[in-house]
């Protein structure tokens, strides 16, 4: 890892914009991101032209680990009901963790509910992205509607990391996983 004399102003930004905006919520304010990262304001202002801007290219930036985090490591050999339940496995994982906040494209939707706003049209491309996998996953998995069962299973996903991250839901216990068994179960899935 680079030392932070080595990291970028701008990364350092975008770095700051993911940590407290994930634990603190969308709101948190420039100085404090500033603060965070070592970088001035006016610095910030040269590199991005607002705070939604910053957030929304942080948000941006974070996509591949997410979507990494929850693809099979195997997706060749696995099949596509597997491939549907690791994402949950790895929710469940997750959700353990003590500064588990939930689905950070999630939170952002919930907490900005402006569609025009960059940060949300970000979240937005990635909740569609993984209805589309999961889409594709029940059609190659023989699903009766894999339309509707992609919807479902976004609604779990997104139920689930909401009330984990809320610390309201312990999902330890593959109450996710269970869930999802069933509602693959009932759409004919292999």
């Amino acid at each position: 890892m680079a030392s932070p004399e080595k990291v970028s102003p701008r990364d350092r930004l975008l770095d700051a914009a993911g940590r407290l905006s994930y634990r603190d919520g969308v709101s948190v304010g420039i100085e404090a991101l500033c603060r965070e990262a070592g970088v001035s304001k006016r610095s910030m202002y040269q590199l991005f032209d607002s705070k939604d801007a910053m957030l929304a290219a942080s948000l941006e930036r974070r996509i591949p680990g997410y979507e990494a985090r929850l693809a099979h490591p195997d997706p060749e050999a696995a099949t596509p009901r597997e491939r549907i339940l690791y994402v949950f496995e790895r929710l469940e994982r997750a959700s353990v963790d003590a500064d588990y906040h939930g689905c950070p494209y999630l939170a952002v939707l919930v907490e900005l509910k402006d569609p025009e706003h960059p940060a949300t049209k970000v979240a937005r491309g990635v909740k569609q992205r993984l209805t589309d996998a999961f889409r594709a996953e029940a059609e190659r998995g023989g699903a009766r509607a894999p339309d509707l069962l992609a919807r479902q299973l976004v609604l779990v996903f997104d139920g689930a990391s909401a009330r984990a991250g809320a610390k309201v839901e312990h999902l330890d216990d593959g109450l996710a996983t269970t869930t999802v068994t069933a509602l693959l179960d009932a759409a004919g899935m292999d």
